[in-house]
């Protein structure tokens, strides 16, 4: 009784400070769907709801301290039955097979891929032989050949290879095909054939005005400002990442730089502040409507309208429309005379997003932003009610720019690690020498290139435009080549980023003493990243790679092919070599026929339809990979492509073998599922 009393009162204190749980409790109810190894199907969507509306009601009229439990397992339930129902509305035609043929469609995107290829997302596609019906919404071609100028609305062809989006390269690992399935993506591919067009950009800009504006407003400030400061105008004012570089990127990576490249929070934060302060200087300096009209909240629609306009300008991409959301809840809070910038303001934000994109809580653009802007007002709140630093007023700010520095690093730091497998050691110096000159010159200057539009006079602007960005380059450049700038880390188990966030929200949400106990998970779970072994032996879907694990890091069967599912292994590993150096590991080879002894296990890789012709081996305590179909006898563990094909990407761990089918299970976006996905 003592307990139940002890955890009554607990609750009984968290009165009024529980709306910050609320998007919590709606992400676990996400992450949950997501975590399922099957499709639910109808009978637990109708438990769950029913769970929802009894736990509702009991948390709506109930007066015990308990009531908040019952409200938020209500959330939870709704979480799922929401990340459900999304997956279910974005069903769309997926590529059940490859296919090279013509490809016609519409362009409705522009950007480059990792190889620096310029990239095309068409919509209304046709392709040969297949039937409307089994036709992808939309696919996404790399384009290596010669192309005319391509620009949103325009109808090309050409003809591509196109597969269908592919899973996890490692069970386990990032899964694109479920990535794809939220974007209505059926198909990727590529074409070295020359592209043509069919129909001029005007004929088809109906849906895509508003990108082709956005894509004319890129190229003008391309031509202002050539070379890779124009195209990091291009990508801060428009999204469009098309005229930069990988050097550049790689350079802004290096340096932890590259969040200056998205349109999201920091942008529109420092867009809406500039409106803000701008509006409600100059409204100020009119005595009549100063004295007359509520000035502060005037400048607050105008930032409104300015966060609407970047929103539309940039394309609305999710980071972006997650920063919308996130200044109009506090803006919202400003003209209803409430705390702008608090973690109620927060967790609204977050509800909205949750609720439009239920899939966003899986990116790392969602974790890292909520997690530099939660920790943000938890720390800056409680540092504000301690009372004004100490010192002048440039003292004063120069240490609240390096704190913020600091603690949106330190909260991010985490996430970018386990997603990216890197780490930025000087990615505080570079955001100390680089954020200050965007939020003081760069925005500012794109601000005012906006207004001077009319009169000609953009130009001026754009100039003092590109020289914060040219500082910005020269500082990643520089950052990025000091010894030892960026290091590598392995990645975590899927388990040990939720592990740790729910571990921090309990120490920021929580209030009292107990807040504490939140450093118990956060803490396990990092003791667990680096206890978690990675997989002795990973082999490709496609069976065109093998690695396996040794003392001096991962050996590859091959120097060149495969390279991104080698790139992704190697990072996995945190290993900073690329794939010729993970070749040099494997010991020898004959014909084709890729041989590696690990303890009692002989692991053969048969690279080519030569090597597997010329092949009749099948021992016990081998394992055989091989790209092609294999008709071989014996106790071996045999996995050609066919076997792959169904299972997927698998990894040896201990003798124990497990496939990325295994861990994703059979989901909407599951191949053979996603046809039939709209009548599930």
């Amino acid at each position: 009784m003592r307990v139940l009393a002890g955890l009554n009162a607990a609750l009984l204190n968290q009165r009024g400070y529980l709306l910050p749980w609320s998007p919590v409790c709606l992400a676990v109810g996400i992450g949950a769907y997501f975590a399922l190894r099957f499709e639910p199907g109808a009978a637990w969507y109708a438990c769950l709801i029913a769970l929802a509306i009894c736990a509702g009601c009991a948390g709506v009229r109930g007066m015990s301290a308990w009531a908040p439990v019952m409200t938020g397992v209500a959330v939870i339930a709704c979480g799922f039955v929401l990340a459900g129902l999304r997956a279910h509305l974005v069903a769309e035609p997926v590529l059940q097979w490859r296919y090279y043929g013509p490809v016609e469609g519409r362009v409705v995107a522009l950007d480059r891929s990792a190889s620096d290829a310029l990239r095309v997302t068409l919509d209304r596609v046709r392709l040969e032989d297949l039937r409307a019906d089994q036709r992808p919404q939309r696919v996404r071609l790399s384009i290596h050949g010669h192309t005319v100028p391509l620009e949103p609305g325009q109808r090309i062809m050409t003809t591509a290879h196109l597969s269908p989006p592919q899973g996890p390269v490692e069970p386990g690992g990032f899964d694109f095909r479920r990535h794809a399935w939220f974007q209505r993506l059926g198909a990727v591919g590529y074409t070295r054939i020359p592209v043509l067009t069919i129909a001029p950009a005007s004929e088809g800009r109906e849906g895509v005005r508003v990108t082709a504006v956005r894509m004319s407003i890129s190229r003008y400030v391309r031509n202002v400002l050539p070379g890779e400061v124009g195209g990091f105008a291009a990508a801060v004012t428009t999204g469009d990442r098309s005229g930069m570089g990988q050097a550049t990127l790689e350079a802004l990576r290096k340096s932890n730089l590259a969040h200056l490249l998205a349109i999201s929070g920091l942008h529109m934060g420092l867009l809406t502040g500039f409106v803000f302060v701008g509006s409600r200087i100059g409204l100020a300096a009119i005595p009549g409507l100063a004295l007359r009209m509520p000035v502060k909240k005037l400048a607050a629609l105008a930032a409104l309208v300015a966060a609407l306009a970047y929103l539309l300008l940039s394309g609305g991409n999710v980071a972006t429309e997650r920063a919308f959301i996130m200044v109009s809840v506090m803006l919202g809070a400003v003209l209803i005379d409430r705390r702008a910038i608090s973690l109620r303001a927060v967790g609204v934000a977050a509800l909205i997003v949750l609720f439009l994109r239920p899939e966003t809580l899986l990116s790392p653009g969602f974790q890292m932003s909520f997690a530099a802007t939660t920790a943000l007002v938890a720390v800056i709140g409680a540092l504000r009610d301690r009372g004004p630093m100490p010192g002048p007023k440039w003292v004063r700010a120069a240490g609240g720019l390096v704190a913020s520095s600091l603690i949106a690093g330190l909260a991010t730091a985490p996430i970018g690690a386990a997603h990216f497998n890197t780490t930025s050691h000087y990615g505080l110096l570079a955001n100390l020498l680089a954020v200050p000159v965007m939020g003081t010159l760069v925005v500012p200057a794109a601000v005012v290139a906006a207004l001077l539009v009319p009169v000609g006079l953009e130009g001026v602007a754009l100039w003092v435009m590109g020289l914060g960005l040219r500082w910005i380059i020269g500082v990643a450049d520089w950052v990025s080549n000091l010894e030892g700038a960026q290091g590598h880390v392995p990645a975590p188990p899927d388990y040990v980023l939720p592990v740790a966030a729910l571990g921090a929200l309990w120490a920021i949400l929580w209030q009292g003493r107990a807040r504490c106990l939140g450093a118990v998970p956060a803490c396990a779970a990092f003791l667990m990243w680096g206890q978690a072994p990675r997989p002795q032996v990973l082999i490709a879907e496609t069976g065109g790679l093998v690695g396996v694990m040794t003392e001096t890091g991962r050996a590859l069967s091959k120097q060149k092919g495969s390279g991104f599912v080698a790139g992704v292994w190697l990072e996995n590993d945190g290993d900073a070599g690329d794939q010729v150096q993970a070749a040099a590991r494997w010991p020898g080879a004959s014909d084709g026929i890729q041989r590696f002894h690990l303890g009692p296990t002989e692991v053969v890789h048969l690279t080519g339809k030569r090597a597997a012709s010329g092949f009749d081996e099948c021992k016990a305590g081998q394992v055989i990979v091989a790209p092609v179909a294999l008709d071989l006898r014996g106790d071996c563990g045999l996995f050609d492509v066919g076997a792959l094909g169904v299972m997927g990407s698998l990894a040896i761990n201990q003798g124990k073998i497990i496939s990325a089918a295994q861990i994703s299970g059979p989901r909407l976006w599951s191949p053979g599922r996603s046809a039939a996905g709209k009548d599930q």
